[in-house]
């Protein structure tokens, strides 16, 4: 049996990587996170809680480790990215900069870095495949333009001592296990608009023209897409875009929520707002490299996922109709 670190291991992605981890007898789980681990974590797993940008912290909750899932970082919407642009810069370089020099340390035998679809903000291609990286223009956004960093730690390490890497970039996280925020654009665009829809909002409010494409993928296929590249040989030094293949755009994502909440289809209706300097027009990614490698491709259908995330977020958030 190995151990895996998981960084960051009680945010949503983080969670369900734990979960998907605990099913397979393979794998004992240590977690770091600063943030409270809930009970079933906490019964599961060794819960390490220091702050991983300082070294000493970092070198202790990788000793023991064989593997590294590194989540820990400053996500969130699209509000996010904009509000807080040097501080997510600021922090996500500092922990790049830690767990990347433990896992040097102590000889981990794969660190897997947890990128972003938004490394690809400027992209050109579509689908937009893993190699376009090198032909795409940088990101404009200091979130994506960190994303890309951390990317360029694990090949510098790797190519200077050795570093054995996976990089997987989730597309558009969604599912149970993150709360909307009371500042639309802050938490992701599932969470926003469910819980619009389920607060009796008329019309419908949405970020831009609703053109815009995304390809929304469920938690527990991005965690299971990353612990079968971890897993792979043939993931050893890849890189791999870990989503789900329907492109859908803003209006049809809204209009997918708005049936999931039980509304009427004909009711809906759309009031655009104006959108952030940096609002990504279209994202569709390749998944052929990851189903070829590594022979794993997503199955929750999007229209059952979000109906799932539904149920879980009526538990779960009060609202008022």
């Amino acid at each position: 049996m190995q151990r895996v670190l998981v960084t960051g291991g009680a945010g949503t992605i983080g969670a369900a990587v734990v979960r998907r981890l605990l099913r397979d007898p393979r794998w004992e789980v240590r977690v770091s996170d600063q943030r409270p681990a809930p009970q079933w974590m906490r019964e599961g797993c060794e819960v390490h809680t220091g702050d991983l940008r300082d070294i000493g912290e970092a070198r202790a909750a990788t000793s023991g480790c064989s593997h590294v899932v590194h989540l820990a970082a400053i996500v969130g919407g699209i509000a996010n990215f904009h509000k807080l642009p040097h501080t997510l810069t600021e922090v996500n370089n500092a922990l790049y900069n830690a767990t990347i020099r433990a896992a040097l340390d102590h000889a981990v035998e794969r660190f897997v870095y947890v990128s972003s679809s938004m490394v690809f903000e400027r992209a050109t291609e579509y689908p937009t495949t893993e190699g376009h990286l090198g032909e795409c223009p940088i990101p404009r956004s200091a979130y994506g333009f960190s994303k890309l960093t951390g990317e360029v730690y694990c090949r510098a390490a790797h190519d200077e001592h050795g570093l054995p890497f996976t990089i997987c970039r989730p597309f558009n996280a969604y599912g149970p296990g993150e709360m909307p925020d009371d500042e639309p654009g802050i938490a992701h665009a599932v969470p926003d608009l469910i819980r619009k829809c389920l607060e009796g909002q008329r019309p419908l409010e949405i970020f831009g023209t609703g053109e815009q494409t995304r390809t929304l993928t469920h938690v527990d296929d991005i965690a299971d897409g990353i612990v079968t590249a971890m897993a792979s040989e043939a993931g050893l030094n890849e890189d791999f875009n870990i989503s789900a293949s329907e492109e859908l755009t803003v209006a049809e994502i809204a209009a997918v929520v708005w049936e999931a909440c039980g509304l009427p289809p004909d009711e809906l209706e759309l009031k655009p707002l104006p959108s952030f300097p940096v609002d990504v027009q279209r994202r569709w990614p390749s998944v052929e490299k990851a189903r070829r490698v590594l022979g794993w491709e997503a199955q929750i259908d999007v229209r059952d996922g979000v109906a799932q995330t539904v149920e879980w977020l009526r538990e779960h958030v009060a609202v008022e109709a």
